[in-house]
């Protein structure tokens, strides 16, 4: 008898509809699962096995034979346990119907438990997108899958209280989506902490206003981190399908927290990461910290220390906000649209001019580690000077907080969002090439200004005036004016490294 359930795959971060399809017929004892299955899918034999043993049913003395189509997709990981052993069970003739229309997942321990699987909420999505009407999933993943609207989610603890429910013996309640908030980054690192810098400070607002990158170049301890990690608690919470999304992507990854994420990640590699850490890739593919960033921050210190190989592999996800890896005939596409923050010192030694002990050679060679295409990518440059002495208690009014700063940047993000309706993109950042041309007004008398501009490259010029758009939105301005280009084309240097030195 053959018996038929659907379950899911997980293809880079988002979920595939696979078949779990059980021939159990005469013959000699054995257990064999094809279509592609790693060894993590191969060990489901003994884990199926075990579990049905300890849930007080008896495994099929003779050929069971197990399929996971399509063949032509790998599968790997433990999330088709579950799918497996109720597949068996209906073969078996122990359920009352050989192919059932809802979608199932879930590893399986060997006393029968449902263990936890990644991916959750990009399953549930696939589900519905196919029409299923009820999945059923582990304990812990049903918050999370509960979060996509137009399904049924039902938390299963065990395989013997899943066979209950198939049978029609037991009826538990949906469940409940579940929200994991940090409301509104409350308690987090404040923006008043940062002492002096009142440039990097408004290259840091410009920055999130329109989603622009930066690098900020400086001695240790001027407040380049300090900075760079105030950065979430400045920019406005996600929407509905930028949360989804950030959910999903830390889901698949493994990283859920069981419910809807509604803050922005800010992920912090240290430069030894390899360039497969860095955007993604391995055997299987997984998400690379530039996704892990999706809708949030990534930022890498000591931006020149990192390897050159990783560094340029980044290119391609800032320009288009996805990255693609192909590995072992196997091409994956993740999202990447993160903001990328840098810092760096001004040479190797980082000590100011009367103590720099850097030749010229060391500076240049220290400069070359940044390619040029690479910092055509970053809109905004900004040198910090050395932290200010302390001020004490009373000795001078607040610095402007996070709070103050991060409601101008909503109020600039809502006029962004009105300005691109129906263009598919929520920020000034976001535009290419052509949407730069059509979006972007400038006054006759900025427009007269523009020669300043010949010196940079094409897409330097239209990042230019993306840049002078969100500096226009800081002021309240419809049009780009000359003071706006102005301050933009001072955030471009043509050689950053060799102007801080």
């Amino acid at each position: 008898m053959i018996a038929r359930v659907r379950t899911f795959a997980l293809e880079g971060v988002d979920g595939v509809p696979v078949t779990v399809e059980v021939d159990v017929r005469p013959g000699l004892p054995s257990f064999s699962v094809v279509g592609l299955p790693d060894r993590g899918v191969r060990e489901a034999r003994e884990r199926v096995r075990a579990a049905m043993g300890n849930s007080g049913l008896k495994f099929p003395q003779q050929r069971v034979t197990v399929n996971l189509a399509p063949a032509s997709l790998r599968k790997s990981g433990p999330s088709f346990d579950l799918a497996i052993a109720v597949a068996v069970v209906a073969a078996d003739g122990k359920l009352p119907r050989a192919e059932l229309p809802d979608g199932v997942c879930g590893e399986l321990s060997l006393s029968g438990a449902i263990r936890p699987i990644r991916g959750a909420l990009s399953i549930a999505l696939a589900a519905r997108r196919l029409g299923v009407r009820r999945l059923l999933v582990p304990a812990e993943n049903a918050a999370e899958a509960a979060l996509v609207d137009e399904i049924d989610v039902i938390a299963v603890p065990t395989l013997s209280r899943l066979l209950d429910l198939l049978r029609g013996t037991w009826a538990p309640e949906t469940a409940a989506p579940a929200i994991v908030s940090a409301s509104d980054y409350e308690g987090g690192p404040d923006l008043a902490d940062v002492r002096g810098q009142a440039d990097a400070r408004r290259a840091l607002e410009i920055a999130a206003a329109g989603g622009h990158n930066l690098l900020m170049i400086g001695p240790p301890g001027g407040g380049k981190t300090m900075l760079a990690r105030r950065l979430p608690g400045i920019l406005p919470p996600p929407s509905l399908a930028e949360a989804i999304e950030i959910t999903k992507v830390h889901g698949a990854a493994g990283l859920g927290r069981g419910g809807l994420l509604t803050e922005r990640p800010f992920r912090a590699p240290h430069h030894t990461i390899s360039s497969a850490g860095l955007v993604g890739g391995g055997v299987p593919p997984k998400p690379g910290e530039i996704t892990l960033a999706h809708y949030g921050v990534l930022f890498l210190d000591e931006l020149p220390e990192f390897s050159r190989q990783a560094l340029e592999a980044l290119r391609q996800p800032l320009e288009e906000g996805v990255i693609s890896i192909v590995r072992g005939q196997r091409a994956v596409t993740y999202p990447a649209r993160a903001m990328l923050i840098a810092a760096c010192n001004g040479c190797p030694c980082a000590k100011p001019p009367p103590s720099c002990s850097c030749t010229e050679l060391d500076r240049v060679r220290y400069a070359r580690r940044l390619s040029g295409p690479l910092l055509d990518r970053i809109d905004l440059v900004c040198e910090l000077g050395s932290a200010p002495p302390p001020r004490l208690a009373g000795g001078g009014p607040p610095a402007e907080g996070s709070e103050t700063v991060r409601a101008r940047v909503i109020a600039v993000r809502r006029r962004q969002t009105e300005r691109f309706a129906g263009d598919g993109i929520a920020f000034n950042a976001g535009m290419d090439a052509a949407l730069t041309h059509r979006r972007i007004a400038i006054s006759p008398e900025a427009a007269a200004c523009t020669a300043m501009l010949e010196r940079l490259s094409g897409r330097g010029q239209d990042r230019v005036l993306r840049l002078a758009r969100t500096i226009a939105d800081l002021d309240g301005a419809d049009k780009v004016e000359t003071q706006h280009l102005d301050e933009a084309v001072g955030y471009r240097m043509s050689d950053p490294l060799q102007a801080a030195a």
